[in-house]
């Protein structure tokens, strides 16, 4: 195929796995007993990955509990009264905030790149967090003798070892999760923290190569948790112009959950950067309606008449489940959509000549 498709990243994990977290957490298992179970989650995501006809596979994230939070999970210098995020059917998720420095990541993602790589021949992408969103850690007031400026270093560095130790790896490509980035909209308007967080990535992304870049994404959703958002009611047209000025290879969008897809085609096109490819969401995890291939191919045609071929791809709207407590999805609903996405995709890829 040559129109190329690629998931986000996590898949709902299997009721064993959830199973095995919770026995872990009460004590009534150890880390050896965790570690199986993952091992055997992973596994399956693979495998069925690959009985889809994806040309590209995730580990569906089966060994992180949050997309977010699994380079700090365990660290002993964090709070759990930090950043608090609201959904549209009104939970919401909690940032840690962070208490004492320097600030390290206690886990990084090439340490589950090893395990995905050695079971399958086939290309594997690499979700990490992007810096932006660690950065939201440090408290508002300051951390006594260690300022934020130590910190956006300390910060800066473990970002990039993250994704290089993943390129280095032998991932496909580096995707960072840059899903605050339309939420910073509806917390200030004005732009002021998304220039900020923009910043952020950038001074990460200007530390690679224009090769390694040409292996980076970025990829920008509003949220998607317990089928429920954060930002979509915020205009993409506030985000999409910034978001374009990351320096990144690659850009994966959220379009199908969108209710006007056109307009935000239109304003892709306007401001993807000559260099850049963009992935564009033809499945949106929080719809329980499997898509049809020929929904699918539609989605990509559309898309077509917006945006030189070469220069486009398609994904998920976002991770299947970002968080691991997320059941609002299942794996058979998961994998139903990536099938329909890959056939789809190839539909509109012969339709296209290409």
């Amino acid at each position: 195929m040559s129109l190329p498709t690629e998931p986000i990243g996590s898949i709902p994990r299997p009721a064993a796995l959830l199973r095995a977290h919770e026995d872990h957490a009460a004590g009534r298992i150890g880390e050896e007993e965790l570690a199986a179970a993952t091992a055997e989650a992973v596994a399956d995501t693979i495998r069925r990955f690959e009985e889809t006809g994806s040309p590209v596979v995730t580990d569906g994230e089966q060994g992180k509990s949050s997309f977010l939070t699994y380079p700090v999970a365990g660290l002993a210098d964090l709070a759990p009264d930090g950043v608090v995020v609201p959904f549209s059917d009104g939970h919401t998720r909690q940032l840690p905030r962070l208490t004492a420095g320097p600030f390290r990541y206690a886990a990084h993602a090439a340490d589950q790149l090893r395990a995905a790589r050695s079971l399958t021949s086939r290309p594997v992408k690499q979700p990490v967090i992007a810096p932006s969103a660690l950065s939201l850690l440090y408290p508002a007031d300051g951390i006594d003798g260690y300022p934020r400026e130590q910190f956006v270093t300390d910060l800066l560095d473990e970002a990039e070892a993250d994704i290089r130790s993943s390129l280095d790896g032998g991932a496909h490509v580096v995707q960072l999760d840059f899903t605050e980035a339309r939420l910073s909209l509806k917390l200030d308007p004005s732009g002021g923290v998304l220039d900020e967080l923009i910043s952020v990535n950038n001074a990460v992304l200007d530390r690679f190569t224009a090769e390694e870049r040409a292996r980076i994404g970025v990829h920008t959703c509003p949220g998607g948790d317990w089928d429920a958002t954060h930002s979509l009611d915020v205009d993409y047209a506030g985000l999409l112009p910034k978001l374009f000025a990351l320096r990144a290879g690659n850009f994966y969008v959220q379009l199908a959950g969108e209710p006007d897809p056109d307009r935000v085609l239109a304003l892709i096109a306007e401001h993807l950067p000559a260099d850049a490819r963009v992935f564009i969401g033809v499945t949106d995890p929080i719809d329980p309606a499997v898509e049809t291939p020929e929904q699918v191919r539609d989605r990509v045609l559309a898309a077509a008449r917006h945006l030189p071929v070469d220069r486009l791809g398609t994904c998920d709207d976002c991770g299947f489940s970002p968080f691991a407590d997320d059941t609002s999805t299942s794996r058979e609903t998961a994998f139903a959509k990536v099938a329909a996405r890959v056939e789809g995709t190839a539909l509109a890829a012969a339709q296209l000549g290409v």
